[in-house]
């Protein structure tokens, strides 16, 4: 098949087919400075949901069983992959040598004024630091970042200019959203909130942990642009 025939069928494959939105979503020309951030779960959700990966549809992982709500909203940033490289950041930043990536898509909260009723959206955010979370010996990072244009956040640039009571939210949530009354509480942690600077490092790192992970992609991905 030639060149152009095989970009001929792309086109026609991606005029038919849904991307992939872990893998078929770029993060997008200008990161980390601004990313794509696909939305798996916003605050009026009374079930957590999150990607089937081998499909890419939304499944749901498990209903709310109390009374924790996640206070934004809630997903991935594409083509990124927590692995060697985000776990070495970790290690270093905590004066460790145990921590390993936890194997899924960086994760991405977004705030916003605007009410976004439902997820298996995409849209624009603009990074501002990040949650560094530790599940078992897991690193799993959780970038915040403000929707590009919102009219409140829009603006924001850096961690400092968040709120502490938005920040204190996103700790217990993430804390507590796993907890159930009664059982022991999971190995988690969350040591320190980082700034831009230290989040647009944790994103490129995901995305080379990605391009390691994932070179096939990269292969099919090349084929489409030529």
């Amino acid at each position: 098949m030639s060149g152009s025939q095989t970009k001929e069928l792309w086109n026609l494959l991606g005029g038919i087919f849904k991307s992939h939105p872990w893998h078929g979503v770029k993060v997008g020309k200008d990161a980390p400075r601004i990313v794509t951030a696909y939305i798996e779960v916003v605050p009026t959700d009374t079930v957590k949901y999150e990607i089937d990966k081998s499909t890419g549809y939304l499944i749901v992982d498990r209903p709310q069983k109390f009374s924790n709500v996640c206070p934004t909203l809630y997903g991935f940033i594409p083509q990124t992959y927590c692995a060697k490289e985000v776990a070495e950041f970790c290690n270093e930043k905590l004066h460790r040598t145990d921590i390993e990536g936890d194997g899924d898509p960086l994760d991405i909260c977004v705030l916003t004024e605007k009410v976004i009723s439902h997820s298996d959206i995409l849209l624009h955010a603009t990074p501002i630091g990040g949650l560094r979370m530790i599940d078992g010996n897991e690193a799993d990072d959780k970038i915040i970042a403000v929707m590009k244009g919102d009219a409140m956040y829009g603006r924001w640039t850096d961690i400092e200019q968040c709120p502490p009571r938005i920040l204190e939210r996103l700790r217990h949530y993430f804390l507590t959203y796993k907890d159930v009354p009664g059982q022991e509480g999971r190995n988690c942690e969350i040591t320190h909130t980082y700034d831009s600077e230290e989040a647009h490092e944790v994103i490129r790192r995901a995305q080379r942990d990605y391009h390691a992970k994932f070179s096939e992609y990269e292969e099919i991905l090349r084929a489409y642009k030529s």
